[in-house]
């Protein structure tokens, strides 16, 4: 479970995403963060999206320059050696809004691209990406979640 804030200055290029990356550096599952108050983009590429896979349940976007909050629980996928036995989930509220509720990653995030699950990089860091924009992160925190099955 983790807490990220984000904000900044405004920047109106739509290639200036944020993302939060879970279980991996560019190989994990992907929460997108993206100024989204006014965007124009593809329905699973505006913030509070599994990246390039499930939109949000409602774009919760606070104006530009205004922090954004998100309250992330994530639960990595379980293997029995190679073979998926649970897939990655993700429940996430943005702005104290549910967008997405326990939806299940269809497996590393890529643009535009599935991937499969793969058992070598089922746990692993969290990883902030900002992409060169004005956005800052503060009060970020995480902690592990002990849940009746592990």
């Amino acid at each position: 479970m983790g807490h990220a804030g984000e904000g900044g200055r405004r920047t109106d290029e739509l290639g200036q995403q944020r993302r939060v990356f879970l279980g991996g550096d560019y190989v994990g599952h992907e929460l997108q963060i993206i100024e989204s108050y006014a965007c124009r983009i593809y329905a699973d590429g505006i913030a509070g999206a599994v990246y390039g896979q499930t939109p949000p349940l409602v774009n919760a976007s606070r104006k530009p320059g205004q922090w954004q909050t998100y309250d992330i629980v994530f639960t990595a996928p379980r293997f029995d050696g190679t073979r998926l036995v649970r897939p990655a989930y993700f429940t996430v509220f943005w702005n104290g809004v549910l967008a997405q509720y326990h939806k299940a990653s269809l497996g590393p995030t890529q643009h535009r691209r599935l991937t499969n699950y793969d058992s070598r990089i089922a746990r692993g860091p969290i990883f902030l990406q900002y992409h060169g924009s004005a956005v800052r992160f503060r009060n970020i925190w995480a902690r592990p979640l002990k849940l009746d099955e592990e």
